[in-house]
């Protein structure tokens, strides 16, 4: 294990049955980033949450938080870790101020750190409300305050923006876009939702099916998005012939043909070439992909987040 890594786990596996929820997944969080983890509803991310909590037992593997063991030093990770999976949990008779003193005790942390908390989600002057009169989007806040109280080196967050309207999410998310700079927190969440992982995260996991297809930088995972150039002839089986017999390789897409990523001076040879065997161009344009579209070619599925 790489003990400079915050979170990092190796051939993380969860069987139910026969069937592997998550299957040998290897993740790697450095500190000060915000990892996005990816993928469709049922993919594994909350179960691959769950397990780096140790509210999961896995079938198979090691995690390591902070270079120790979670199977050996508990404890001392979660003082060190704050969570909100799934939903947030609150008592709906009590206030927010009064919610977040019930974690005080069972956190042990001094009542500076509440008011900070409260004051970081923008919930100070809405703190003497009983929780069960919070719009969805204060009590996400308030839910992501209870997991900020002991200020945590780790930060783990299951969907923080499910359900919330376009507001709602553009507030988690410039608070989550704060929390490393600000608090030295690295921020480990999930989403389904590619937009709030291409605006929010650093680093991004891709998983389907339980299997990890894709773990790096949001850049790196743009450069696997290869451009492609249509090409519209006046008579595409004829420029078809043409480029198959000189060395060009290309598919039919709809009334056009398509190229993957060429060169500038190849795109020159080729329109050079169809009009010299009398083949006229109508149209060259550039198609580049978008993240839904490697997604897409990275699980080979045709489906939508």
């Amino acid at each position: 294990m790489n003990t400079s890594a915050i979170v990092q786990t190796q051939n993380l596996t969860k069987k139910y049955e026969s069937i592997n929820s998550v299957n040998k997944v290897d993740l790697y969080v450095q500190e000060g980033e915000i990892y996005g983890f990816l993928g469709p509803n049922g993919a594994g991310k909350t179960t691959t949450l769950k397990m780096l909590l140790g509210l999961i037992k896995p079938s198979e593997g090691t995690i390591n938080i902070f270079g120790e063991s979670l199977i050996k030093c508990r404890s001392s990770i979660l003082q060190r870790t704050g969570s909100l999976i799934e939903s947030p949990s609150y008592y709906g008779h009590l206030t927010g101020l009064e919610n977040m003193r019930v974690m005080q005790r069972l956190r042990n942390v001094p009542d500076k750190n509440i008011h900070e908390a409260l004051r970081i989600v923008r919930l100070e002057n809405q703190m003497d409300k009983k929780a069960e009169q919070y719009s969805l989007g204060m009590k996400q806040r308030l839910g992501i305050a209870m997991a900020l109280l002991a200020f945590p080196k780790l930060l783990i967050l299951d969907e923080p923006t499910n359900g919330l309207d376009p507001t709602g999410i553009n507030e988690i998310r410039e608070l989550i876009k704060s929390l490393p700079a600000r608090y030295g927190i690295t921020v480990l969440l999930s989403s389904h939702m590619l937009s709030e992982i291409d605006q929010i995260a650093t680093s991004v996991g891709i998983i389907s099916d339980g299997h990890l297809l894709f773990q790096g930088s949001i850049e790196s995972l743009r450069k696997k998005g290869r451009s492609a150039i249509l090409i519209k002839t006046g008579d595409n089986t004829k420029a078809e012939e043409l480029l198959l017999t000189q060395g060009y390789s290309l598919t039919k897409s709809g009334s056009r043909l398509e190229f993957d990523n060429l060169a500038d001076r190849e795109v020159a040879e080729i329109n050079r070439l169809l009009v010299e065997h009398y083949i006229p161009v109508t149209r060259i344009e550039e198609q580049k992909k978008s993240l839904e579209d490697i997604f897409l070619g990275l699980t080979g599925k045709e489906r939508s987040l």
